[in-house]
């Protein structure tokens, strides 16, 4: 065999070189966009945007005027006397504080209806994803039905049910609902089996650690993300639930702020300076939830970067 006939193979092999930075120029042609997309995007955007800024924005404004001022300026602008405080003082003062029990009761509901209703949909989701039992697949499409079912569905069945135990124009009528969150537990489901290491769990079982002590300490940290998802949805359906509170409550010291500004406005009608009250109102209950948000935000992001794996 000559020489030639040996080297070749060699040759071969080493014959074409790969073009890494034409490679990657390529990849990130393709990752970038047009301009042309970029506007759509933007655009589309800023009118999701307008969408749900609009309104608040109408409400501030409203909140500022008095009655006549309301009709006979612009609505989306400043116009006649600026009545925002002596509104927000009539809100606060009418009819004993009234007002006051209203934000308090929707603070009860919508503050231990979340906390609960998250701690169990975490505690069911994790179950349903890292245990093995019987009738588990079974239990997980009943949830999913759940979560298709509109809760004005389920309204007047509860009513009926909670008529017979006698627990109707209670807190409990609309506590104990506001404790089961179909969408919470499926979210925390799915959430559990991507994130929650199982090697873990085992070496936390190997060191004696009960069932309970892995929950508590190991499940809920590395969760964070989707249980304060869970909580801002919780706290914001019951906060604006209106239907329910509606069919159950008939003492206005039990109305959460929704029912109760529902009924200053069904009487702007026969007294017009409701209108001041009910746009003030409308302000006020605003708040808390923005509040909400903006402090849970960072530790949504918190969670999100806690299980991240280092290099």
């Amino acid at each position: 065999m000559t020489s030639e006939a040996i080297e070749a193979p060699a040759t071969a092999k080493t014959a074409v070189p790969v073009d890494t930075t034409s490679i990657s120029a390529h990849q990130r042609r393709k990752l970038d966009r047009s301009p042309r997309s970029q506007i759509v995007v933007t655009g589309i955007l800023v009118v999701v945007a307008l969408y749900f800024i609009v309104p608040l924005y109408w409400v501030v404004i409203a909140a500022t005027k008095t009655t006549g001022a309301l009709f006979s300026t612009n609505g989306f602008w400043f116009g006649g006397e600026f009545a925002l405080w002596s509104n927000l003082q009539q809100v606060f003062t009418y009819d004993g504080g009234i007002f006051v029990r209203w934000i308090a009761n929707s603070v009860l509901y919508s503050g231990v209806g979340a906390v609960l209703a998250t701690y169990f949909a975490a505690a069911g989701g994790y179950a349903l994803a890292k245990y093995e039992f019987r009738g588990r697949q079974l239990v997980f499409g009943t949830i999913l039905g759940g979560v298709l079912v509109p809760g004005t569905a389920t309204a007047l069945p509860l009513f009926l049910l909670f008529s017979t135990m006698g627990l109707t124009d209670t807190y409990w009528s609309v506590l104990i609902p506001s404790l089961v969150s179909p969408f919470g537990l499926f979210l925390c489901r799915v959430y559990a089996a991507a994130s929650v290491d199982t090697t873990l769990l085992e070496q936390a079982r190997i060191d004696g650690a009960g069932e309970l002590r892995i929950f508590h300490t190991v499940v809920l940290r590395q969760m964070t993300p989707a249980l304060v998802t869970v909580f801002l949805f919780q706290v914001v359906g019951i906060w604006n639930n209106f239907f329910l509170p509606l069919i159950m409550l008939a003492d206005q010291k039990l109305y959460p702020i929704t029912l109760g500004l529902n009924n200053w406005r069904s009487q702007v009608d026969r007294l017009p300076e409701f209108y001041q009250l009910t746009t003030g109102g409308v302000l006020v209950s605003v708040i808390p939830l923005v509040i909400a948000i903006i402090v849970l935000q960072r530790f949504w992001r918190g969670g999100l970067t806690e299980g991240s794996v280092k290099g």
